[in-house]
C-alpha cells in the first residue's frame, strides 16, 4: 500500500482531544452537552455553549470496530426492524449491552457522554428521529427536531424560511436548558468557522481531481471526522490547513495514493462499508483502481453558509444536502462529479439497511450509463451490518468489473 497521509496522526489527536472533553464534561457536568445528528445545528448549539456530541460518528465507530452485527440483534429484540438503518440499531444495542468502542479507543473514557439535551434534523432520514426518541426517553432529555422536505429539485425561498423558521423557534427552549441567552455575534462567528471548516474540507477532497489521485475515497472516510465533529470550531480549520498543504505536496510530487500505476478512477456513490474499508481498498489499489471521490464524504461542504445571515444561510446549507434531492438533481451532480474528476467508472453500494443513501434502486444507474457511456457496478451490502455482505461475491463482482474496464481501454 502506498505511504499513509501524515496528517492522519493530527486528525487523531483531533478526534481524541473531542471525545476526552466530552468526556470529562460529562463526569464532572460542568458544562452542558447536546446529542446532534451530523448535519443538524451544531452552530446554534455550540454558539450556546454545548458541548456537540455525533451518534453517527459512534454509529460509524461500531462499523469499523466490527462490532455492530453482535450488537443489532438486541435492538431486534425490542421491537427495532432488521430492515431499518443499522447505525440506529448498533447504537442501540451498544447502549443496551454497555459496550461501545470509545472505551478502547480512548483509554479512560467508560461510555458515551450523557446527554442534557437531543436535537435531529430529518434531512438525512427519519431514522434519526426515531434513534434520538429512543434516547431521549432513556436519558429523560429533551428532544428538539428540525422537520426538513424531501425530494427537493431546487431549493426554493420557501423551503429556506421554513427551516430557519423551525431553528428560530429552537432557540428559546435552548436558552433555557443552557441556562443562558443566545449571543448573535457568537452564532455569526460559529457559522464563519463552519465555512471555513466546509471550504477547506471541499479543497481537500478535490485535490483528488488530480492524476494520480493524492487520496481515495477510503482514505476520506477516515479523515473526515472534524467536518462532521468539528463544525464550528477553529480547531477543525487547523488540522485541515494541514491536510491541504499535505494533499498538493503529493500532487507536486506525482504521488498517488495507490501504490502502483493509477489505471482507473472510479467514484463510489453511497455510504461506506465501515467493516470493511481496508478489504475494499486492498480489493480496488490491488487491482490497479483508485476509488478517488465519492457522494459520502462531499455530505459536509456547506457552501451556502454566510455569517451576515446564519439563520437562513444555515437552513439553505442543510436543505441542500444531497440526500434529500430529486433523482434529477442528483443525476446532474453526479454527472458533473464523474466529469470533474475524470472517472471511467462508478460503484454504487447498494446498502441494505439505508434505503436513503442508496441510489441505485430506481434505475440511476443504466440512466446514467446511457447518458455519459460510463458503466456502473452495483455492491450490495451495508453499512454496518455485515452478515448482509458476501465479501466472495463483492470480490468476484469487482474483479469482473475492472477487467470489462481494461477490455474498454485497451
Amino acid at each position: 500500500m502506498a505511504e499513509r497521509l501524515k496528517t492522519t496522526k493530527d486528525i487523531s489527536k483531533f478526534m481524541a482531544d473531542y471525545y476526552y472533553e466530552l468526556d470529562e464534561a460529562s463526569k464532572s457536568g460542568k458544562r452542558k452537552i447536546a446529542w446532534c445528528t451530523s448535519v443538524g445545528p451544531a452552530e446554534i448549539l455550540r454558539s450556546l455553549g454545548f458541548l456537540t456530541y455525533f451518534p453517527e460518528t459512534h454509529a460509524a465507530m461500531l462499523g469499523t470496530s466490527r462490532m455492530a452485527a453482535n450488537l443489532i440483534s438486541s435492538a431486534n429484540a425490542i421491537g427495532y426492524s432488521p430492515d431499518i438503518c443499522s447505525y440506529l440499531t448498533a447504537d442501540i444495542g451498544s447502549c443496551l449491552q454497555g459496550l461501545t468502542p470509545l472505551t478502547k479507543a480512548f483509554p479512560g473514557i467508560e461510555g458515551v457522554p450523557r446527554a442534557d439535551v437531543l436535537v435531529y434534523n430529518t434531512n438525512q432520514c427519519r431514522d434519526v428521529q426515531d434513534w434520538f426518541s429512543w434516547h431521549a426517553k432513556r436519558l429523560n432529555a429533551p428532544l428538539l427536531g428540525l422537520e426538513t422536505h424531501r425530494n427537493i429539485a431546487k431549493v426554493s425561498a420557501a423551503h429556506v424560511s421554513s427551516i430557519a423558521a423551525q431553528m428560530e423557534n429552537m432557540v428559546e427552549p435552548l436558552e433555557h436548558i443552557a441556562g443562558r441567552k443566545l449571543d448573535l455575534d457568537e452564532l455569526k462567528n460559529r457559522v464563519a468557522l463552519t465555512r471555513q471548516c466546509s471550504d477547506l474540507w471541499e479543497k481537500c477532497l478535490q485535490t483528488a481531481a488530480a492524476t494520480p489521485s493524492p487520496l481515495t475515497f477510503f482514505d476520506a472516510t477516515t479523515i473526515m471526522g472534524p467536518a462532521v465533529a468539528g463544525r464550528g470550531t477553529r480547531a477543525a480549520i487547523d488540522v485541515y490547513r494541514l491536510l491541504l498543504e499535505e494533499l498538493n505536496e503529493r500532487i507536486e510530487k506525482g504521488e498517488g495514493a495507490i501504490e502502483g500505476e493509477e489505471r482507473h478512477r472510479l467514484y463510489w456513490d453511497g455510504m461506506p462499508v465501515w467493516g470493511r474499508l481496508s478489504m475494499h481498498s486492498k480489493l480496488f489499489a490491488g487491482l490497479g483502481a483508485s476509488v478517488i471521490a465519492s457522494t459520502y464524504c462531499s455530505s459536509w461542504i456547506f457552501n451556502a453558509m454566510d455569517p451576515a445571515r446564519p439563520f437562513e444561510s444555515m437552513a439553505k446549507a442543510y436543505t441542500e444536502l444531497f440526500i434529500v434531492r430529486s433523482d434529477d438533481y442528483k443525476e446532474k451532480y453526479i454527472r458533473e462529479k464523474l466529469e470533474f474528476f475524470k472517472c471511467d467508472g462508478i460503484i454504487y453500494h447498494d446498502s441494505k439497511t439505508c434505503p436513503n443513501n442508496s441510489n441505485c434502486r430506481y434505475g440511476m444507474p443504466q440512466r446514467l450509463q446511457l447518458e455519459t457511456g460510463i458503466p456502473a457496478l452495483i455492491i450490495n451490502g451495508d453499512l454496518n451490518d455485515l452478515r448482509l455482505i458476501s465479501d466472495e461475491q463483492t470480490k468476484t463482482n469487482v474483479e469482473a468489473f475492472i477487467e470489462q474496464l481494461e477490455e474498454a481501454k485497451a
